[in-house]
């Protein structure tokens, strides 16, 4: 079995790619939305950390989290909102045709990707390209022309604070060629 390191630093600002198994597109659903509005609200009332950017995808959303300066723990919280997501939309979502002896080993549900990929964000050019990218990927994945097209991103509440201004993203725009857990 692989051991996976992950960054812990208490207090820490991450960027984190979570993925549903086999890039599965459900994750805008309405009620795949809803429920991982609640999960992220129950898991934040036990576990708090500040969300900085959100993007959600079909089959995959990034985001940047800021950790409170005692903690460091954020699989826990993944593992607190993907469990949540999983009870109240496993049900409807569960796909028995991609079940394996893995996942029922682990009891695990079809719905996620059992891991997720993390990096810290070093400083504050890290902090604006990790951004710029997170708000930038649903014209990079061709869903939309325009950022600001897309409706399932904090990029409309950073337009509205005067950080990003409205039209910025367009696809004639990039941000850096990099890969970011995808």
């Amino acid at each position: 079995m692989s051991t996976y390191r992950r960054a812990k630093i208490m207090g820490g600002t991450y960027f984190f790619t979570v993925v549903t198994y086999r890039w599965q597109g459900f994750l805008c659903d309405e009620p795949v939305r809803n429920a991982l509005r609640e999960a992220i609200r129950e898991t934040r009332t036990v576990c708090p950390f500040i969300i900085d950017g959100w993007v959600l995808l079909p089959d995959h959303m990034h985001c940047i989290w800021t950790l409170p300066s005692n903690d460091a723990d954020n699989g826990k919280r993944w593992a607190m909102i993907k469990r949540f997501v999983t009870k109240q939309c496993g049900p409807l979502l569960h796909r028995d045709e991609l079940m394996n002896d893995s996942k029922r080993r682990r009891n695990e549900s079809t719905l996620w990707q059992r891991r997720f990929w993390e990096h810290v964000i070093r400083d504050e050019t890290d902090y604006r390209t990790y951004m710029d990218y997170l708000h930038f990927n649903p014209v990079k994945h061709g869903m939309v022309k325009n950022v600001g097209d897309w409706p399932f991103s904090t990029f409309h509440k950073y337009v509205r604070e005067g950080i990003y201004p409205e039209h910025w993203g367009g696809s004639g725009e990039t941000t850096q060629d990099q890969d970011f857990g995808e």
